[in-house]
């Protein structure tokens, strides 16, 4: 299996904390966003991870060097942005006809059962069941979850299923055919060449696709949103946050109240404070004499004499 990760976006909304860096590698809970993801896919031990890179793409060439433990990894560089299904299409030609795909957009996180995937037969595309389909692509499904159609942000109900940007392809050969016609042929919606519709091409023409559930999809689009799902991934996906490990990582720790959940890296200094809960803190960070909850606060930061709750503290 191969994975192809789309990072090529430039998180305007996510502005000014996108000025510097992709938003892929933004920090939630302890990790990089694109961290999250990739460990997710390390277990179906992918024979590359291909990264299509766009805004400022040489962070992330950088950030590879430095993950080894990822396995074989490319970047491909999408120079002219048209669409996902543009992007995939730059990825294609570093995949086998019979080598299974997945796809996940680089930029949102989620909480799914994607190992299942070692076993799976059909192309698969992960859905989350929403209260307001009209702003989503949604799957229309038979009673066997057997997808019979695709459709972008239907004004009228016909599915509450949103697709959340995984997807699974074992037909790779039809989806090369499929968007090589879109591309060829300058197949457009709402100005780009849209993966949703070499999807739909492909079930037209006899490929099976069925859905399979997202148990959580969480928002990164937002500094709002990024503060919630850090909450959430502290909460339900802790890596070594507990108090002990915390203090041992960190010697100068003086008269400090935390509160778990927090994660908090390495050689962070914290004084006459009180941390937590729902707090994430990166290495070599300062903080003196502050009161601080439900906060992602970057490497390298200081903060004094501060009452925060609910804030993305960082340099931009």
């Amino acid at each position: 299996m191969k994975v192809i990760l789309p990072v090529a976006g430039k998180g305007e909304r996510m502005r000014p904390y996108t000025n510097n860096l992709p938003k892929c590698l933004l920090p939630v809970g302890g990790k990089t966003i694109i961290d999250w993801i990739v460990e997710d896919t390390l277990p179906l031990k992918p024979t590359e991870t291909i990264f299509i890179t766009g805004y400022k793409a040489e962070k992330m060439d950088e950030y590879l060097k430095a993950k080894p433990e990822w396995g074989n990894t490319r970047t491909v560089l999408q120079s002219d942005p048209q669409g996902l299904g543009q992007a995939i299409s730059l990825a294609l030609p570093y995949v086998n006809d019979d080598e299974p795909l997945l796809i996940i957009l680089g930029d949102t996180l989620f909480d799914a059962d994607i190992q299942s995937l070692a076993n799976a037969t059909e192309n698969v595309l992960y859905t989350y069941k929403v209260q307001d389909p009209r702003r989503f692509g949604v799957a229309v499904t038979n009673a066997d979850k057997q997808i019979e159609r695709l459709i972008e942000k239907p004004q009228e109900f016909v599915s509450d299923e949103a697709i959340v940007g995984i997807y699974y392809i074992k037909d790779v050969k039809e989806l090369k055919n499929a968007l090589q016609h879109l591309i060829s042929n300058d197949i457009r919606t709402r100005g780009e060449f849209q993966l949703t519709d070499a999807l739909q091409m492909m079930i037209e023409q006899g490929c099976k696709f069925r859905t399979a559930p997202v148990n959580e999809w969480l928002d990164c689009g937002l500094p709002e949103t990024l503060i919630q799902t850090n909450t959430w991934l502290l909460q339900n996906r802790p890596t070594l946050n507990n108090i002990c490990h915390i203090v041992s990582q960190n010697k100068s720790m003086n008269n400090v109240k935390l509160i778990p959940p927090c994660n908090i890296g390495k050689n962070v200094i914290i004084e006459n404070s009180t941390i937590g809960p729902n707090v994430a803190i990166g290495d070599n960070s300062v903080i003196k004499n502050a009161s601080i909850q439900n906060c992602v606060i970057w490497k390298n930061e200081e903060v004094h004499s501060s009452q925060i709750n609910g804030q993305v503290i960082a340099k931009c």
